[in-house]
């Protein structure tokens, strides 16, 4: 009753990587999290990056409307990126088990 329903048409806290890539495929932004030499060693091509540190910043980067499917190593950080995201008014998951985990479901990555 007083939490977001399973229905109310926004994306869950988090996701696995094949819903992710669902998203992506549909129209979601890719938001990367992870510091800048995490990122030289390969990101999803159409990933934007803003390091954790400067989350405040991604709004710029980001269209609002949009869903956002926010990515890091593992998924710590990107949960705690997609909450403030939550918070600024954007419908925002984080990416369950991380970059790794896009790419064992088939995730592109450019390096």
């Amino acid at each position: 009753m007083f939490g977001r329903g399973e229905d109310d048409g926004r994306l869950p806290a988090s996701v696995d990587a094949a819903r992710a890539l669902e998203l992506v495929r549909g129209g979601a932004a890719v938001l990367d999290v992870r510091e800048r030499s995490e990122w030289k060693t390969g990101h999803a091509p159409q990933a934007v990056h803003v390091p954790l540190g400067e989350i405040d910043t991604a709004p710029r980067r980001l269209r609002q409307g949009a869903p956002v499917v926010v990515m890091c190593a593992s998924g710590i950080r990107s949960r705690s990126a997609a909450k403030r995201l939550r918070g600024l008014g954007y419908d925002a998951t984080s990416l369950s088990g991380g970059i790794a985990a896009w790419q064992r479901a088939g995730g592109a990555v450019r390096r």
